[in-house]
């Protein structure tokens, strides 16, 4: 089948990279939204089929996208690789712009506490758990062993709004607990690579983390604080230009705008997004704001999905020591970001801790980027890498129906105050 596949697509694959460019965003859009269909038929959440199709197309399976070429003994990547790169950059950009245009900057202050205590101790318990593992499990470095808690404390805050985003409970109280606990992850989990890159490279600055949390916070509660009141200000001189759809366009500026200022700062890209979503929050309501970046974003999210997807290689699979330790990882992700972010929800009530714990579960791309600045840096070898990738990657296929099920009554309980919101309308 894989031969018979690649057999099929070499004449493509032959020409040159603006064909290949091409084909490969064309197979990866159709391979993301057929899987996407199957799987909403299913009853599955789509982002499952998605990062699934991702798989099926990549190096692991069809071969029909190829990430790397061998020059002389040197492996880099390819051309349409780092395109698609992009596009799932510009995805999770667009998908996290979009959530937070349904984010008020005062549902995050309402759970702004129980957020920080979500973050930290989903923080504490994974980092623990990844280090002390590989640890004790023999044949293993002490940095190898820091890396993978690091690994462990991320969370792809991507994964969970697209599913909550699909349910339609972006506004649910357990939703906002996970979008303002993820961005104070994003800061911790900044914090905590800079420290073992530090370590790993044989020195702590401690300064330059310090400078650097400094701005990450500030720049955080700035744009939530004062952001809102800027676009409320500049927004009807800024509709009144007379460029088609102004107001888009502005927001789309401030968006790509804010990720860059975030990125610059060392953190993600996507958490100046979400903030640039939530300073327009308010202007959705007298525009089409929402619907027009909607459209956007259900165009490049499958790329930044099946990327997922693309990365994972299935040969690290003929080990069995290497499917263990990732077995054992995985279930240890799981667990340690469910209670850890559980925990302190269950002033809230058991049903929020379930949904607010597995909502925080999936690594995604965020896990990801730590195993491969671990394996840039040296810092750790090609099984650790393939093990935090196989977590990552596992973590993001396991979530999505758990938080489907998790949020399965308060689905409901929306739907039935909507549909009686209408019939009293129709009366």
């Amino acid at each position: 089948m894989t031969a018979f596949a690649t057999q099929t697509f070499a004449f493509f694959l032959s020409a040159g990279n603006h064909a290949r460019i091409l084909v490969a965003l064309f197979i990866i859009l159709v391979a993301a939204k057929l899987m996407a269909e199957l799987f909403e038929r299913l009853g599955q959440p789509a982002v499952v089929g998605e990062i699934i199709a991702g798989i099926i197309i990549g190096p692991g399976v069809l071969n029909l996208i190829h990430l790397t070429s061998v020059v002389d003994g040197i492996s880099s990547p390819t051309t349409e690789a780092t395109v698609i790169e992009a596009m799932a950059e510009i995805g999770v950009i667009f998908l996290l712009f979009t959530v937070g245009l349904e984010t008020r900057p005062s549902d995050i202050f309402k759970v702004g506490g129980t957020a920080t205590a979500v973050a930290v101790m989903g923080a504490i318990l994974p980092f623990l758990a990844g280090w002390g593992l590989l640890s004790l499990w023999p044949g293993h470095s002490w940095i190898e062993a820091i890396f993978m808690g690091a690994a462990m404390v991320a969370t792809s805050v991507g994964i969970t709004a697209r599913v909550l985003s699909g349910m339609g409970l972006i506004s649910a109280e357990a939703s906002r607990i996970i979008l303002a606990a993820a961005v104070i992850d994003d800061v911790i989990g900044l914090l905590v690579l800079a420290v073992v890159s530090s370590v790993a490279q044989g020195g702590v600055d401690y300064l330059q983390i310090a400078i650097t949390a400094a701005m990450a916070i500030g720049f955080t509660v700035l744009m939530i604080m004062l952001g809102s009141r800027a676009v409320n200000v500049l927004r009807r001189p800024v509709a009144a230009l007379r460029i088609n759809h102004s107001l888009f366009m502005f927001s789309l500026v401030l968006c790509f705008g804010l990720a860059a200022v975030a990125n610059l700062i060392g953190i993600a890209g996507i958490i100046g997004a979400f903030l640039a979503g939530v300073m327009f929050s308010e202007a959705t309501d007298e525009t089409p704001l929402h619907d027009q970046a909607q459209a956007l974003t259900e165009f490049t999210t499958p790329f930044f999905l099946a990327n997922i997807g693309l990365q994972l290689k299935l040969s690290i699979f003929l080990s069995s020591q290497i499917v263990i330790l990732s077995i054992v990882v995985t279930l240890l992700a799981v667990l340690t970001k469910f209670i850890g972010c559980g925990i302190p929800v269950l002033k809230k009530g058991r049903r929020s801790a379930i949904q607010v714990g597995v909502g925080m579960v999936p690594r995604g791309e965020v896990g990801i980027v730590v195993a491969q600045l671990g394996l840039a840096m040296a810092a750790v070898g090609d099984n650790v890498y393939g093990v935090v990738l196989v977590m990552a990657v596992a973590t993001t296929l396991i979530a999505p129906p758990l938080i489907k099920l998790a949020f399965a009554g308060e689905q409901a309980r929306e739907k039935g105050g909507i549909d009686r919101e209408l019939e009293y309308k129709i009366r």
